[in-house]
């Protein structure tokens, strides 16, 4: 999926939008999907709440049957409210919380830990009852190794560390473009 500058800004406002609308007990935002077909499409996506450097909430949906634009807005009201290792978020951290997207594409399963690409992949486990998923983001911002991401994936999904080396795991690989309003940057995590 390619997403224009003007439909980036719309998700990052929608996301801010829907968070904000919990204080003020406002409607949901709504779009016009005329001017943004991309946002009427189906896709996976991932909203991350940080202050300053530190995690304050990151709720997602791999795959949605919603629309990119009510996924979004969704994901976003959950990570401020809904992510179980935080608080729900006040309204003064509101002011000084930074908001990041992720928008997934479909995941594909691997047969090989070798076609893992860091900065490329983000990584979902599904080993028996347990699941966790990382963003691509994860493995290049921590300097990870292949070895590293497949520990990190393996303790959130509360596993031993290195359950990768005693069985293979059953992972699905993903790509995902990623944006914030803190630097108003993109980064497109799909191979080159």
């Amino acid at each position: 999926m390619e997403l224009t500058q003007k439909e980036i800004g719309v998700l990052l406002i929608a996301a801010r939008d829907s968070i904000s609308a919990l204080f003020t007990k406002s409607p949901a935002p709504a779009i016009d999907y005329t001017f943004y077909p991309n946002l009427k499409k189906q896709a996976g996506a991932f909203v991350t709440l940080t202050i300053g450097m530190e995690l304050r909430g990151c709720i997602g949906f791999i795959f949605s049957s919603n629309t990119l634009f009510e996924t979004v807005c969704e994901a976003a009201r959950l990570a401020a409210t809904g992510d179980p290792r935080f608080l729900p978020l006040t309204q003064e951290e509101f002011n000084h919380t930074d908001i990041e997207i992720s928008v997934l594409s479909p995941a594909m399963p691997i047969s090989s830990y070798d076609e893992i690409k860091i900065g490329t992949h983000g990584l979902i486990l599904e080993q028996g009852e347990r699941r966790a998923l990382l963003l691509p983001q994860v493995a290049k911002e921590n300097n990870y190794t292949i070895p590293q991401f497949l520990s990190a994936i393996c303790e959130k999904a509360g596993l031993p560390l290195y359950e990768w080396k005693e069985k293979k795991l059953n992972l699905k690989v993903f790509t995902a473009i990623v944006f914030s309003e803190a630097k108003n940057r993109k980064k497109t995590y799909v191979p080159n």
